[in-house]
């Protein structure tokens, strides 16, 4: 089905189901648990995001379903900055909200769940990544594919590091090579001896039912032409907000780095 198909059909199930987790209960529509689950890959996502991509506009469900979460204590919204104009409504997961996932089976076993509002400073930027990430799902879903797993920076560099912290435990040498050797193994480009992580890791199911990975990219005002030069020989696809894309652009054409910076 489409990806809009799903969406109608998934709303259109009005239902509650009572689940039971360690000495409490939960009252959760299927509306409800998606949204937990979409909130919990991404760590934090946009209200606005959200009621776009998960509630097809419908404000209206969307209040009525977060108004149940809150009140279970399984999600937070808060805003990103002390600033009013500033600021965007935010959502997380809190620790009850990852747990039951978790215990509930709601996501694959791979698939890394966070909680918690972390680095508020990075909180536009972090949300951001909700909208980059369904820009090349859609993409990847156009073309017959299937998104299997959503992979953020914070899971590729614990993996990584926890792999060289368990080599230098074992005595291991040559720390720079192996961390190469390391990144090569989790396909994760290595430019000029630096590995570069991207901001979203996608891996999907092609048409022909091959394991793919696309690597995502949101480049922001603050990207200088080293940075966007290295993001670009790592093949990632680069995103960037319409307030920044014609500024990074002309960085792009002035310095000839070759690459496309698509708009969100």
């Amino acid at each position: 089905m489409s990806r809009d198909t799903r969406q109608a059909d998934l709303l259109a199930q009005r239902e509650r189901t009572e689940i039971h987790d360690r000495d409490r209960s939960y009252s959760l529509r299927p509306s409800e648990i998606h949204t937990l689950t979409e909130v919990g890959k991404f760590r934090m996502v946009a209200v606005e995001d959200i009621a776009k991509r998960a509630y097809a506009g419908d404000r209206a469900r969307l209040d009525s379903d977060l108004r149940s979460l809150i009140q279970q204590r399984l999600v937070e919204r808060r805003g990103t900055s002390a600033f009013k104009k500033q600021s965007q409504q935010v959502l997380t997961l809190t620790k009850e909200g990852k747990r039951l996932i978790r215990r509930h089976g709601f996501v694959l076993d791979d698939q890394a769940i966070y909680s918690g509002f972390v680095k508020p400073k990075e909180a536009d930027h972090d949300a951001a990544l909700y909208r980059v990430y369904h820009k090349a799902a859609d993409e990847i879903e156009r073309k017959g594919g299937k998104v299997l797993r959503v992979q953020l920076d914070y899971e590729l560099k614990e993996k990584l590091y926890r792999k060289l912290g368990r080599a230098q435990a074992q005595g291991g040498g040559q720390t720079e090579r192996s961390k190469e050797v390391f990144a090569r193994e989790m396909q994760l480009p290595v430019v000029h001896g630096k590995v570069s992580f991207p901001d979203v890791r996608i891996e999907y199911a092609t048409v022909e039912m091959e394991i793919a990975r696309v690597d995502l990219e949101l480049a922001t005002s603050h990207y200088h032409a080293g940075h966007l030069a290295e993001k670009a020989s790592a093949g990632f696809q680069i995103y960037a907000r319409s307030g920044d894309a014609a500024g990074l652009r002309r960085v792009r054409d002035d310095r000839e780095i070759m690459t496309a910076i698509l708009s969100l």
